[in-house]
């Protein structure tokens, strides 16, 4: 029986001179909306240590349209302007429930340029998406078709760095089912070397992307650094070749990964993993291009809805678990094991290669843990009394 998913569809589109500028206008009063609510409730909880939630955010904003300085906000749909306060809430619930940090002022270089229509918002019909504001629908790229007699519950707009234009169509795909249950298990050790180890020996490559357009960026960032500051023309264009790059690698990364993740999930009924705090491994200075290029937290965010898709188990054990340096052979663990050491020889006269055993120790362990059912991530325990170290830490207060 098919399970609905709910997925986005993501397509280029090429807007009119009209559209660009209707959409430009979106991007810039949606920004404006989401820095005035997100200053407004810093303030109300900082001087009054008043909670203020989406409803008093909508609210404001009808206010504000009412003003002489802000009334430009009723020349754009006011549907991206509503989704922009429900996103904002969304970013306060999760910075309460310790999901992530305090919500940030958007930046209007920095930030991505995006916008959220509902239904209200659009009109999707033979295969035609046609905006509020808008006279004429866009003229997208339909690079994949879309599930038979799908209907877009949302839709998001976007423009990258480099000015491309995205149209992302959020659509229950009923196509997708859960595949049929296999007892077959794979431990994933990441790596830079190779990208991953699996638990069967097979060595995944890293492609190295980055590296591989490392000199055409530098040429561009270059020529970056010699315009003059500011927004001049030639500035902007040298940054827009520098964006270029970046989305040409990206890009490259992204399709990798679709097509790995995918094989995985396809292959294997269970996937163990290691729960690697990629934020704490970038600072390593001399590593973290290399760690930036492998992409390990894309990888897993890929393998975990991919999983959750296709009825299969992925488990995370406990990045403190001494996978490389325990021997999966007979569990005796080495005290130290540098970087430079790739095979190394036990005392019980088993030689192995750092990665594939490492990746046989990491399924052994979620294999253990599942069984067990004590949950994905293992407590690290204390040398000295053999007790769980968890973090202790007040609860915040939410306003």
């Amino acid at each position: 029986m098919a399970t609905h998913v709910r997925r986005a569809f993501k397509y280029r589109f090429y807007p009119t001179d009209a559209q660009a500028a209707e959409l430009s206008r979106t991007f810039g009063c949606v920004r404006k909306v989401y820095n005035m609510a997100l200053a407004a409730r810093t303030e109300a909880w900082a001087l009054r240590q008043e909670r203020i939630n989406y409803n008093a955010t909508s609210a404001m904003l009808t206010a504000w349209k009412k003003t002489e300085e802000l009334a430009f906000l009723n020349d754009v749909s006011s549907v991206p302007l509503q989704q922009t306060l429900r996103h904002l809430q969304g970013a306060f619930t999760n910075f309460f429930a310790r999901r992530a940090k305090y919500p940030r002022f958007k930046s209007r270089k920095r930030s991505r340029n995006s916008a959220e229509y509902t239904t209200s918002g659009f009109r999707f019909r033979a295969g035609k998406l046609t905006l509020a504001k808008m006279s004429e629908p866009l003229d997208i790229v339909w690079s994949r078709p879309l599930p038979e007699a799908a209907s877009p519950s949302t839709v998001t707009v976007s423009q990258d760095a480099a000015g491309r234009w995205f149209v992302s169509l959020l659509v229950e795909d009923p196509a997708v089912q859960p595949l049929p249950a296999g007892g077959r298990a794979v431990g994933i050790d990441a790596g830079l070397d190779h990208l991953l180890t699996l638990s069967t020996g097979e060595k995944i490559t890293n492609p190295r992307h980055e590296r591989r357009d490392r000199a055409r960026l530098a040429r561009a960032q270059r020529d970056l650094a010699r315009k003059a500051k500011g927004n001049g023309a030639n500035r902007l264009k040298a940054r827009r070749k520098v964006a270029n790059v970046h989305a040409r690698i990206a890009d490259r990364r992204r399709d990798h990964l679709h097509k790995l993740t995918t094989r995985l999930v396809r292959e294997n009924q269970t996937l163990v993993i290691e729960d690697l705090s990629v934020r704490n491994l970038l600072r390593n200075g001399k590593l973290s291009r290399a760690i930036s290029d492998a992409a390990w937290s894309e990888f897993r965010s890929m393998l975990e809805y991919k999983a959750q898709w296709y009825g299969r188990d992925v488990i995370a054990v406990d990045r403190w678990f001494p996978s490389s340096k325990l021997c999966s052979n007979c569990g005796t663990v080495q005290n130290k094991m540098p970087l430079s050491v790739r095979t190394w020889t036990c005392g019980c006269g088993v030689t192995h290669d750092r990665d594939v055993n490492a990746a046989r120790n990491i399924l052994a362990a979620g294999l253990a843990v599942s069984a067990c059912g004590a949950g994905v991530r293992p407590q690290r325990e204390s040398s000295l009394t053999g007790q769980s170290v968890m973090k202790q830490e007040s609860p915040r207060r939410e306003p």
